[in-house]
């Protein structure tokens, strides 16, 4: 007999460091979960990607069990890291920060592929470069 879902976490935790602190400790805590197997399990599984912040999806159970899927990292995270920036533009429309190129865009929008809600390599590329550009960093060709 399957396992009934009793509800979903979502997290954004960095890669090979999760710990019982916040934000982990007490979203896992409030719903009766082992904190310390999650920890041990994701460190685990993320070691090659330590440092990156990666998206974390719980499935937690009605027997206290739980499976979890981890995500690639955010658009704007990978945008950051490909120009180089400190952060976004607090006005995108007048203060660019950075620029990528659409090389650049491509390989990030190939990457994130199976977490977009798109078909085409075209759409996700179009994506990431309006996220891009919300973020006040120029797209060359």
């Amino acid at each position: 007999m399957a396992k009934e879902v009793a509800g979903l976490i979502k997290l954004q935790i960095k890669g090979g460091a999760a710990n019982p602190s916040p934000p982990v400790g007490p979203a896992l805590g409030s719903k009766g979960l082992n904190i310390m197997e999650f920890c041990k399990q994701f460190n685990a599984r993320t070691q090659d990607k330590s440092g990156k912040t990666l998206p974390v999806i719980i499935t937690y159970y009605s027997d206290k069990s739980f499976d979890f899927v981890i995500k690639t990292p955010p658009v704007a995270i990978q945008l950051l890291e490909a120009s180089r920036a400190k952060g976004g533009s607090p006005e995108p429309n007048r203060k660019k920060v950075a620029s990528v190129t659409k090389a650049q865009v491509a390989a990030i929008a190939q990457d994130k592929m199976p977490d977009l809600n798109c078909f085409t390599l075209e759409s996700a590329i179009s994506m990431v470069a309006g996220t891009a550009r919300s973020m006040g960093i120029t797209v060359k060709d």
